[in-house]
Parts: C-alpha cells; sequence; structure tokens
C-alpha cells in the first residue's frame, strides 16, 4: 500500500503503527458491561461534562451568521475578544492580552504544528524535558516533519533552575548529530507530572532561549485546572506570560498556546490559541490558519461560555473542587494498595505512579516489560498507557484519575490484581 504514497506519508503511516501508540476506548459501565475496561489513559475531565452540557443547552442559541464563513475564518472577532478578558484574568499576564494578539485555530493539537511549520524546517528540532506528553512526536513531526529532542531529565528534577544544564547538553548533541534547535516546549502546568513551573525556573528558560536565539513555547492548556491538593511542596502556578520579558527575552520569541478540551471539558469543540505578540509568527500562522479554521458553532459555544463571567468562575471554581477531591480519593486509593506515585502534584487530570517493581520478567511476546505489563492490566481490563510519556526509568504510567470516584476504585482494585 505504501508504494502509492509519498515518502512523508508513509512515514507518517509507520508513526501510527508503533505498538501500543493509542489508548483503548473505556467500554466498563457497572450496570451495562461490568466486565468492560477501564481506561486510565485519555486525558478528559468527564467530572465537568454534565455542567457544561447543561450550560450549552439553556444559554446558547446559534445564528444564520455562525454558519458562514466571515464567522469563524482565523477565529473571527467574537471569540478572541472574549478569550483575551479570560485569559486576562486567569494568567495575570505582565502586559494585557488583546484579542489581535490571539491566533484561533481548530482545536489545540494543530496549534503545535502551526508553530512547527512556521517556526522550524524539516528535520530541524524542538527541545524538551522528558517525562512529557508523548503525543508532541506526532504534533510536530507527522506533517511538518520536526524531531522532538529530548533532554536526558526525570521528573525529581525537570522543574529545577539547573535543568538548563541539561538543556545545554541536549542542544550541544543536536547540534553534533546535524539537528538544528529552534524552541524549548513546556508544558505548564505540567502533563504527565501535574506540576506546575517555579516563576524562577521560567525565567532561567527564558534567558537559555534568548542566548541560543531560540523560541519558547508555553503550553497553558490547563492553567485553569489547578487546585489545592494538600501537598505542602506544591509550586502555584505562573504563567509565562506573567513574567515581564524585559531584559530576559524578545517578545518574537515567546508563545503560549491553550484551548478548550482541558480547563473547560470540551475536546469535541475543537477550539484551539496561540497567543503571541510576534508579527513575524502571526504572518507564519495566518498563511496556513485556512487549514486549521474552526467551526463557527464552537465558536458561538465558546464565546457564550466566555462572556457570561459569573458562569465562567463558578464553572472554574466548582471544577477545581471536583479535581482536588478525585485527587485526594486517587492517592489514598494508591497509598492503600501500596503504589506509590509523585507526590507535589496540584494541576492536570493525573498522578505519576510507580509500578517498576512490577515489570514482568516474562515477556509475553512483548519487546519490553513494560509494554508487558501494559499488556498483563489490560487482560485484568485496566489501560494504563505504557511508554508513552519517554521517561528515561522504566515502569513509571500516567494514571488519568477524573471519572466516577467508583471507576477509579474500581480500576485501582484492577491494578492490584494484575500486579499481585
Amino acid at each position: 500500500m505504501e508504494s502509492y504514497l509519498s515518502k512523508r506519508s508513509a512515514a507518517s503511516i509507520a508513526k501510527q503503527k508503533l505498538p501500543w501508540r493509542f489508548a483503548p476506548q473505556q467500554t466498563y459501565d457497572p450496570d451495562t458491561n461490568p466486565d468492560g475496561l477501564i481506561s486510565f489513559g485519555t486525558a478528559e475531565n468527564k467530572l465537568i461534562i454534565r455542567q457544561v452540557e447543561d450550560f450549552v443547552n439553556s444559554a446558547v442559541k446559534f445564528e444564520s451568521q455562525q454558519f458562514t464563513y466571515g464567522f469563524s475564518t482565523a477565529g473571527g472577532s467574537r471569540f478572541p475578544a472574549a478569550l483575551a478578558v479570560h485569559l486576562n484574568e486567569y494568567l495575570k499576564p505582565h502586559k494585557p492580552i488583546t484579542a489581535e494578539h490571539i491566533q484561533v485555530t481548530g482545536s489545540a493539537t494543530p496549534l503545535h504544528e502551526i508553530l512547527a511549520w512556521g517556526l522550524a524546517d524539516p528535520g530541524d528540532g524542538i527541545l524538551t524535558s522528558r517525562p512529557v506528553y508523548g503525543r508532541f512526536e506526532l504534533d510536530f513531526g507527522n506533517r511538518a516533519e520536526v524531531n522532538i529532542v529530548y533532554a536526558d531529565t526525570h521528573a525529581e528534577n525537570c522543574f529545577d533552575e539547573d535543568v538548563i544544564d541539561k538543556f545545554e547538553e541536549a542542544l550541544a548533541r543536536s547540534e553534533a548529530e546535524g539537528v538544528t534547535i529552534r524552541a524549548i516546549l513546556i508544558v505548564n502546568p505540567h502533563n504527565p507530572l501535574g506540576k506546575c513551573y517555579p516563576r524562577e525556573t521560567i525565567i532561567a528558560l527564558m534567558k537559555f532561549c534568548q542566548k541560543n536565539q531560540i523560541h519558547l513555547i508555553s503550553d497553558e492548556i490547563y492553567a485553569c485546572s489547578i487546585f489545592d491538593s494538600g501537598e505542602s511542596d506544591a509550586v502555584p502556578f505562573t504563567s509565562a506570560l506573567a513574567i515581564d520579558p524585559a531584559g530576559i527575552i524578545d517578545t518574537e520569541r515567546l508563545h503560549v498556546t491553550y484551548g478548550f478540551s482541558k480547563d473547560f471539558g470540551s475536546a469535541g469543540l475543537r477550539i484551539g490559541a496561540i497567543i503571541t505578540r510576534s508579527k513575524a509568527v502571526e504572518s507564519a500562522i495566518t498563511g496556513v490558519m485556512r487549514f486549521h479554521n474552526p467551526a463557527g458553532p464552537s465558536l458561538a459555544i465558546g464565546a457564550a461560555m466566555l462572556e457570561d463571567r459569573k458562569w465562567c468562575r463558578e464553572f472554574v471554581e466548582s471544577s477545581r473542587t471536583k479535581l482536588a477531591a478525585a485527587y485526594k480519593h486517587v492517592t489514598q486509593g494508591l497509598r492503600d494498595v501500596g503504589i506509590e506515585y509523585l507526590p507535589g502534584s496540584n494541576a492536570g487530570f493525573f498522578v505519576w505512579i510507580d509500578l517498576s517493581r512490577h515489570l514482568p520478567e516474562d515477556l509475553d511476546g512483548e519487546p519490553n516489560s513494560e509494554f508487558a505489563l501494559a499488556k498483563k492490566l489490560r487482560a485484568a481490563g485496566v489501560f494504563l498507557h505504557p511508554r508513552e510519556e519517554h521517561s528515561l526509568r522504566p515502569g513509571w504510567f500516567r494514571m488519568v484519575y477524573t471519572q466516577s470516584p467508583d471507576i477509579v476504585t474500581e480500576g485501582i482494585k484492577r491494578i492490584k490484581k494484575a500486579i499481585s
């Protein structure tokens, strides 16, 4: 089949076919399918979906103009203005964000492809720490053909100021291999670690980027999904835009990405946004935006959510309360069965758990012990994504816990059964 295709599309197909590349859907239902699969693999906040449903059904009435080209082209005019108000409230930028600083796209995933296309050439690299969300390889690589380059970091040190030393090493290694690094990518709040970057570390990263004449991309899609976890060493959220860039980084090199899929539980709306003051990057985005325009009805729904500031604030606070309760529930459940996890989290939908002591010696036909453990877990009716986050240490898994506490409890029981 691939002989009929271009080399680049054939290479893309190969990336899709990597073993354990994609998470299976959850099929478990306590009443209708109690033997179905419980999946802890997809980062969705199912705890807030009903609130979104209720609001949309009561507050949104579509108008004919929302189905036209003009309403949605480059995000239109209504949605960016509403999003600017929201981001100014929750990101607390050093200088206010205005609608002209926002480029709206059809979901969050294309943001990274657009930035890859605009900032880098095929074969260039985007540098990030590890562990990290694994799909960046597809986002940056599938069509833009830009490589994700990983610094040799661990969960315990990737937020420290001296992580710059690891980035220096990775930058030098890449250059020696002929890969030009065009940007550093951070996820803040972090996926999969559920932590926030200290302000001092963000400043150090900005200085590193300025020194090496590269860009800083800060993925802040979980910016409102911060909660009181009760962890004494949890770090508060600081947006990259909250820091005065003067004397630290040229604003032409600083870009923040956001979307509706996480904080608003609305992945199906397919709304993403790039926030940048770079006129050059804005021009590059404009050149490809026709391939990534969002849908008018989605923008109408999103704008309605943002414009009702009372509902929006109450929704965010409700979400944070539910996230805190869910975090305490899952961590207590893990402790009850003797599974260790990374402490200090206070954001996102996931906890970083350590199953390294339970990696099987019998690979059961799989190429490594983590895949073998994932196979064993799946046979027990539970899914954890193996190796997706590119951890240097084997046996660590991202566990997404933002769903019914009864389902989380049942899933933990199945994990315990599989590793016992």
